[in-house]
């Protein structure tokens, strides 16, 4: 189980990102981050993993303290939460399958990971992390020459060749198109269904929260303002969480 009690995050400047904000997560769920840009949705996912530094608060992951960890117990913790970002985050000039085993850096030794070598099983794991999201033939082209939405399906071949329990979506479809984004989101779900990998991912569409989260958490200038379904999101509380000019699609 995932457990965020109290967690705070000021910014350089006195910028509260994040306001005491504490919710868990169950092994398994699907669960949507949601709010205005600026409203905390990517540090929170950030602090989960100290991409982000916490300032005050815990995270908690099968009763370990994530904030307390050293630096050799941190990099044992992100082997097992993986990262999918909106804008990819690949290496354009290298080979896709270059970028995936980019995944499996923690379980390498520091000098082979510098020369990028890798054992023959992890080269397995990357081509067959690529055809199970439908790219494996694009594998030792660059990641530039790739589409968007082919370049987030390496993004996720990337996560899972780390055989993650958790993985965290930082606004995955937010560069792509209506088809594209329900493309990448039945990978995740796919993920998450057949695998049993709690998905925290942070969304701005509702349909896309209706359609693939179990739970909703919402956040509003770093508060959390909701936690429950999807479905009870009514007018009212959308537009606390949104706005009260908000125009509600989907």
């Amino acid at each position: 189980m995932l457990e965020i009690k109290n967690l705070t995050k000021i910014y350089e400047g006195g910028v509260l990102a994040l306001d005491n904000v504490s919710f868990s997560v169950q092994p398994g769920e699907f669960l949507a981050v949601i709010g205005l840009s600026g409203s905390g949705k990517s540090t929170l996912l950030r602090c989960i993993n100290r991409l982000v530094e916490p300032t005050k608060g815990k995270v908690i992951w099968n009763d370990f303290d994530v904030t307390s960890a050293n630096q050799g117990e941190l990099r044992l913790i992100r082997r097992k939460i993986g990262m999918v970002f909106q804008h990819f985050n690949l290496v354009s000039r290298s080979p896709v399958i270059t970028n995936v085993l980019s995944g499996r850096l923690g379980y390498v030794s520091p000098a082979l990971s510098l020369i990028n070598r890798f054992p023959d099983e992890d080269i397995e794991k990357a081509l067959m992390q690529l055809d199970r999201v439908g790219i494996a033939n694009q594998a030792y082209k660059r990641a530039d020459e790739l589409s968007g939405g082919q370049q987030q399906r390496v993004g996720i071949a990337r996560a899972m060749i780390q055989d993650p329990k958790v993985i965290l979506a930082d606004e995955p479809v937010a560069s792509l198109d209506p088809v594209l984004a329900h493309t990448i989101m039945r990978y995740l779900e796919k993920i998450n269904k057949e695998d049993g990998v709690m998905i925290l991912c942070s969304l701005h569409f509702l349909d896309l929260v209706h359609r693939y989260a179990d739970r909703a958490i919402a956040l509003n200038e770093g508060k959390l303002m909701f936690d429950g379904s999807p479905k009870s999101i009514d007018d009212e509380k959308f537009k606390e969480i949104y706005g009260k000019e908000a125009e509600r699609v989907g």
